[in-house]
């Protein structure tokens, strides 16, 4: 306590060492408890819950969003990990929804490249599409590890292959169009 009589000081959160994975304290032998959760709701036959419209939206160039790709595949990843109950609906879709974003980001870079016109001077600056594809990668990898953390620490299966290490795949076969 401080002299002025208020609570301050003490330890900072994130110091300390860091959490062990589930899946490491039981290999190690030592005591593991994954979270305490409720048997799992009974949903009607489905692998995920339904996909939100917004994910599903036509955009203004016409072309679909990867968004309900990307949706799916993190969920049924969650689902065979058992995860799927311990993560936040919405932040599987704000995941899907920035890496589809990312992606139009690319696509608009391999379209009309690193510069641009500046609108009242006419010179060359850089694209703005370089910049909000920077900004929204740093959103996708936030949330992901968001994800990620959330399953290493209460996932006793192996979860080394991820559906986030396909970005990339999916960007190249985005620019083919497939």
């Amino acid at each position: 306590m401080a002299k002025d009589g208020t609570n301050r000081g003490g330890a900072r959160p994130g110091t300390g060492p860091k959490k062990k994975p589930l899946a490491d304290k039981i290999t190690a032998g030592k005591p593991a408890t994954a979270l305490n959760l409720p048997p799992p709701a009974e949903f009607d036959g489905e692998d995920i819950p339904p996909v939100k419209e917004y994910l599903k939206a036509k955009q203004k160039n016409g072309k679909d969003l990867c968004a309900e790709e990307v949706y799916i595949a993190t969920y049924k990843w969650l689902k065979g990990l058992g995860c799927d109950r311990l993560i936040n609906p919405q932040l599987v879709e704000q995941y899907a929804m920035s890496v589809s974003r990312w992606v139009q980001c690319e696509e608009a870079i391999s379209e009309f490249g690193f510069l641009a016109k500046h609108p009242t001077t006419g010179n060359a600056i850089a694209s703005p599409y370089v910049s909000m594809s920077r900004d929204y990668m740093k959103q996708v990898n936030s949330t992901w590890f968001a994800i990620f953390q959330i399953v290493k620490e209460n996932c006793t299966a192996d979860y080394s292959s991820t559906p986030h290490d396909d970005l990339m795949e999916r960007l190249l076969t985005a620019r083919r169009g497939h």
